[in-house]
């Protein structure tokens, strides 16, 4: 389903705060408040939106140490054994299928050098993994989506 552009305006608006109220995205997009609960409830039904959630700064939890970490998997691993395998570390932020030599790119954040480096180990002995290749971010340039904000 792709949006329309009142539609996309909506999903923003509660992109950045979801907890606003239907009238105050109303006043932004010029609708009503019952208008814009209808639209919403339309796009849950219709799958654009599927849930909402709360965006924690990894810092908040002492999580200041980001890195990435590339995943070359055994054969015939599937993206479903992967995701699997990385949604019980509460520390792995996004995780994505690439293009290129990896399999998969992992975001992770932790508390320190030692942190990263268990969870890293935790991650290569993954019945899935055949090898890892980490990197560690220094400092964050840019971010307009995802996990954390630069400092």
């Amino acid at each position: 389903m792709r949006l329309n552009d009142l539609d996309e305006r909506i999903v923003h608006a509660l992109a950045e705060d979801a907890r606003r109220s239907f009238a105050d995205i109303g006043q932004e997009v010029g609708l009503s408040a019952p208008a814009v609960k209808r639209r919403v409830d339309r796009l849950r039904a219709d799958g654009a939106i599927t849930g909402f959630t709360v965006r924690v700064d990894p810092a908040a939890l002492g999580w200041e140490t980001e890195g990435f970490i590339e995943i070359y998997c055994r054969r015939n691993t599937s993206p479903e054994a992967i995701h699997r395998g990385l949604s019980r570390y509460p520390e792995v932020a996004s995780a994505s299928t690439v293009t290129g030599e990896a399999d998969a790119l992992v975001q992770v954040f932790a508390s320190d050098m030692r942190h990263f480096e268990r969870v890293l180990e935790r991650i290569a002995g993954e019945p899935f993994v055949e090898r890892t290749k980490s990197v560690l971010v220094l400092s964050p340039l840019l971010r307009r989506y995802g996990s954390g904000a630069p400092r």
